[in-house]
């Protein structure tokens, strides 16, 4: 689904992705974890074409890419992005909120898809004409989703999808994530800072440090432990005792 090689990504004149590569099977969910600015959300702009100050190569359910994607990524690439709050125009419904990638991607607007698309996460039809400040903090996540799953992507990247939510919302969202990848078969790529996210989420995971990959483990042995670099096992360190999340 996504192999990457020798990715370089900038951000003004400071460096923060140098020389990464990363392999993704169809299917599989695969987490990156560490601190914050270790470059983990720009690698998930870089992917879903928001970044564009990038070299390297890139590709996506082999297809090349280059900084402009072409006509109906959409439909192939989705992201969920860390902030219910900001990640919704508060001046739109969430019957437009839902309806804007089907306009862009040439489908026309659908009610029937859009209140399909509520149903998926856990929202009935009486949701449509509300607007975010109308909603809770989880539910503006899971329309953040439904706008996300609505074109039926391969691909869901998913930046710190519940680190602003408590942690019962966090829980349910984490659950319907993974009823939802199992139901239509998508491959995830999740970033946090949380192990224990990571860990309930993904089957494979990296640990990201200063711009680039400083260990890839099976999450058994991220859960475990069983980390050769030493700074991946100081960020175990760090947080030991967490609990899986969901």
């Amino acid at each position: 689904m996504i192999a990457a090689r020798t990715l370089i990504a900038r951000h003004g004149g400071h460096r923060v992705i140098g020389n990464l590569s990363l392999d993704v099977a169809d299917g599989e969910s695969f987490g990156v974890v560490g601190e914050s600015g270790s470059g983990k959300s720009t690698l998930l702009r870089v992917i879903a074409g928001l970044h564009r100050n990038w070299s390297g190569e890139l590709a996506i359910a082999g297809q090349r890419q280059n900084r402009d994607r072409p006509r109906g990524f959409g439909r192939v690439v989705e992201m969920v992005f860390q902030d219910p709050y900001g990640s919704l125009h508060p001046r739109q419904t969430v019957d437009r909120v839902l309806a804007e990638p089907l306009l862009v991607q040439g489908f026309g607007y659908d009610s029937s898809r859009i209140v399909g698309a509520l149903r998926d996460v856990g929202l009935d039809a009486s949701h449509r004409f509300r607007y975010p400040h109308q909603l809770s903090g989880g539910q503006r996540q899971r329309v953040a989703i439904a706008r996300a799953l609505i074109l039926r992507p391969k691909l869901l990247l998913l930046d710190e999808p519940t680190s602003a939510l408590d942690a019962s919302v966090q829980a349910e969202i984490l659950a319907l994530l993974r009823r939802l990848r199992e139901q239509h078969g998508m491959t995830f790529v999740l970033v946090s800072h949380s192990l224990a996210v990571v860990t309930t989420m993904c089957e494979r995971a990296a640990v990201m440090h200063e711009g680039r990959f400083v260990e890839e483990v099976v999450v058994d042995d991220l859960r475990d432990g069983n980390l050769r670099d030493a700074y991946a096992r100081e960020l175990f360190a760090a947080s030991r005792g967490f609990r899986r999340a969901g």
